[in-house]
């Protein structure tokens, strides 16, 4: 029974999902039947869709292409329209703009420009499409005018505007001395911001649209006048307060405004003036007060030159009464010197001014224009220097050199910065500096040599020599020319150094440059020792021309040791100061040989032996005649000597000393032995004239008249 009943549950199972999958199959196919139901409407939809899509698109394409046409029609008007007012314009251009530049373009540029440019669109319009037309002549006309207008703006603008740079804004440019931390180097302002504006908005649209260059030389000449006019302003400023002042430096300086640059000007380098009066002072006196008989002829030839060369006779009548001669030659040098360098400074100025002004490739030649007038001024008064120098140079003026040596110096400082300046120019505007340099070094070594040929050719004149055997004005003369070198050692060795040939020459350092000047040196001194034994031998009296070159030996040395000429002459010269010294020694002992024959007489030389307390009449005699010679020999010797001069106070104290030693000791030791212990006459009074203090009296009043 358990199996059958299995059986029949299973069955029963079995029957039951066949039940469920028929009915689920039946489920599934009512599914589909719907969807293709579904799938047939929308079908139906969308075919009724594009039906009625497509009869709409067959409405609106027709009406779309003709609202294209219209729209195309109108942008067709509207444009023609538009090409119509603009060419009707053209012929109003001439109507709108006339006032304008008839009224000219100062206060108005930029409006002034804008018609300008409706003006020269109208004409270009009128060539390429109405060359027929009346209003093309107008239209050129009124362009013509306004460029014309333009033109004459420039040059008012520039010509208005420009003023010469004040002299004390030029020195407080150019000043360096004492310069303040961290101020700014001086920068000039030729135009107000404004008007440089307005000029280089004119000079843009002259090459642009103009095609003129002729403002191009307006510029040139208004310019090149005005720094021309600064210059002499410069120039001026110094005769006006030469009088009251001395050298006129910027009042800038001193009362330091806050509007101006506060730096010092620098300081000539030159000392022509501290030349002259020490030669003026050594002239008149020697080292000690004695007289001396040199003239200043030498300097007044040169300043009478450069005074009536360069400033006419307005200086000298104006200044006469408060400047000396000295102080014009001065001043002449000064003023030149600060005019160069106020020349590079306004020239660098004017070339940064002319950047913006110019177009670039007019640049240089309008710069080299420009500086040409001043420049050649300045060139021309360098050539005057130089000729002045040559004149005096041939008179024998040999001070003269001075006056070349600050500037040559102040020219071979500034010439880096002149090369500068003058990059681009022409090479014969380059090569002015240079050859004046050139020319200076030449007159100045050529004076320098004369001046040593001079100083050996000097004529031996008996009117020349002083009569009591003092330094002679060649000395002086001499050691104070060469004492100015030592200012100015490098330029006088390259000097030097340009003339000469070697091919150590043509590179010369500044060690080969001292050496010239070293062996200058000591060839003026050579030759200063051989004239003087010359002139000594002009002296009859021996001693004198003894004391003669001693004072000019010691003279010399005394100079040599107080400056840097020692220094100088031992760089091709070994130990010369004791060469000197050997001189003055020399000198000395042959001074010395004068007293022998006075000291001979009071030597026990070729006197008889005393033998006992009464003597001959022969040695009484003998004595007496010593005594007798000594004292006449004594008197007259002093006498004499009384008048020399030794200014040197110590070497003429020291001579006394040893003279009054040796001969106080001869004079002692006679008077002792025959004097006082023999009974030689009986009235000693007569012959025993001094005693040894007397004697030293006497010696230590030699040397002075005043005694």
């Amino acid at each position: 029974m358990i199996p059958n009943e299995d059986a029949s549950s299973r069955k029963k199972e079995i029957e039951e999902k066949l039940k469920q999958e028929e009915e689920m199959l039946t489920f599934i196919k009512e599914s589909l039947d719907k969807s293709d139901q579904l799938t047939n409407n929308m079908v139906s939809i969308l075919s009724s869709f594009e039906s009625r899509l497509m009869k709409l698109e067959n409405s609106i394409i027709p009406v779309h292409k003709q609202t294209e046409t219209l729209q195309r029609l109108q942008e067709n008007v509207d444009r023609t329209l538009s090409c119509l007012d603009h060419v009707i314009s053209y012929y109003h251009v001439a109507t709108e703009t006339e006032k304008v530049i008839k009224d000219g373009p100062s206060g108005r540029l930029e409006e002034y420009l804008s018609c300008i440019a409706k003006i020269q669109k109208a004409v270009e319009y009128f060539q390429d499409n109405n060359p027929d037309s009346p209003e093309l002549n107008r239209v050129k006309s009124l362009f013509e005018r306004g460029k014309e207008s333009l033109d004459a703006e420039f040059r008012n603008l520039l010509q208005r505007h420009s003023k010469p740079v004040p002299p004390i804004l030029i020195l407080d440019l150019i000043g360096t001395d004492e310069e303040i931390e961290g101020q700014e180097e001086g920068v000039l302002e030729h135009l107000p911001e404004g008007i440089l504006q307005d000029i280089i908005r004119i000079s843009q649209w002259l090459v642009e649209y103009g095609r003129n260059q002729d403002f191009m030389n307006v510029y040139c000449q208004i310019r090149s006048s005005q720094l021309d006019r600064s210059i002499k302003g410069l120039k001026e400023h110094f005769r006006k307060n030469s009088s009251s002042s001395g050298v006129p430096y910027s009042p800038a300086v001193q009362n330091k405004r806050k509007d101006t640059p506060t730096k010092k000007p620098a300081k000539r380098p030159g000392t022509i003036r501290k030349a002259q009066n020490l030669l003026k002072q050594y002239s008149q006196h020697g080292l000690d007060g004695k007289k001396g008989g040199s003239g200043l002829s030498a300097l007044e030839g040169l300043e009478q030159e450069s005074r009536s060369r360069y400033h006419g006779d307005a200086v000298g009548d104006k200044h006469g009464t408060n400047l000396g001669k000295e102080d014009v030659l001065d001043l002449e040098i000064d003023t030149y010197i600060y005019c160069i360098s106020a020349f590079v400074r306004l020239a660098q100025s004017e070339y940064q001014l002319l950047l913006d002004i110019i177009p670039e490739h007019h640049q240089k030649k309008t710069f080299d224009s420009l500086i040409q007038e001043t420049l050649d001024n300045l060139i021309l008064e360098g050539e005057n220097i130089v000729l002045a120098a040559k004149k005096a140079n041939s008179r024998h003026d040999f001070t003269s050199v001075l006056s070349i040596f600050p500037i040559l110096r102040h020219l071979k400082l500034t010439k880096p910065e002149f090369d500068k300046v003058l990059q681009g120019t022409a090479a014969s505007t380059k090569n002015k500096l240079p050859n004046l340099i050139t020319s200076i070094e030449t007159t100045g070594a050529k004076a320098l040599e004369d001046f040593a040929d001079s100083i050996k050719n000097d004529p031996d004149k008996e009117n020349s020599m002083s009569k009591d055997g003092t330094v002679h004005e060649l000395t002086s003369n001499a050691i104070l020319f060469l004492q100015q070198l030592l200012e100015f050692q490098e330029t006088a060795g390259a000097m030097l150094a340009s003339q000469e040939t070697s091919s150590a020459a043509s590179n010369y350092s500044s060690e080969f440059s001292r050496r010239l000047l070293s062996t200058y040196i000591c060839k003026v001194l050579g030759n200063l020792q051989l004239k003087l034994l010359s002139k000594s031998k002009m002296y009859e009296d021996l001693a004198l021309g003894a004391i003669f070159l001693h004072n000019n030996y010691n003279y010399i040395l005394k100079s040599l040791e107080k400056s840097e000429l020692m220094q100088l002459v031992s760089v091709t010269q070994k130990d010369p100061d004791s060469l000197y010294r050997e001189h003055i020694e020399q000198q000395i002992q042959i001074y010395q040989r004068s007293w022998l024959k006075v000291i001979d007489y009071v030597n026990d030389r070729n006197m008889p032996p005393l033998q006992g307390a009464k003597l001959k009449d022969k040695e009484r005699q003998m004595i007496k005649e010593r005594f007798k010679g000594f004292n006449e020999g004594l008197e007259e010797i002093c006498k004499i000597q009384k008048s020399w001069a030794i200014p040197d106070k110590k070497q003429r104290e020291r001579i006394r000393q040893s003279q009054k030693k040796i001969v106080q000791e001869a004079y002692g030791a006679f008077l002792h032995k025959y004097g006082t212990g023999v009974n030689f006459t009986k009235n000693p009074d007569k012959y025993i004239k001094y005693s040894v203090e007397h004697v030293g009296e006497m010696i230590e009043r030699l040397f002075d008249t005043s005694a």
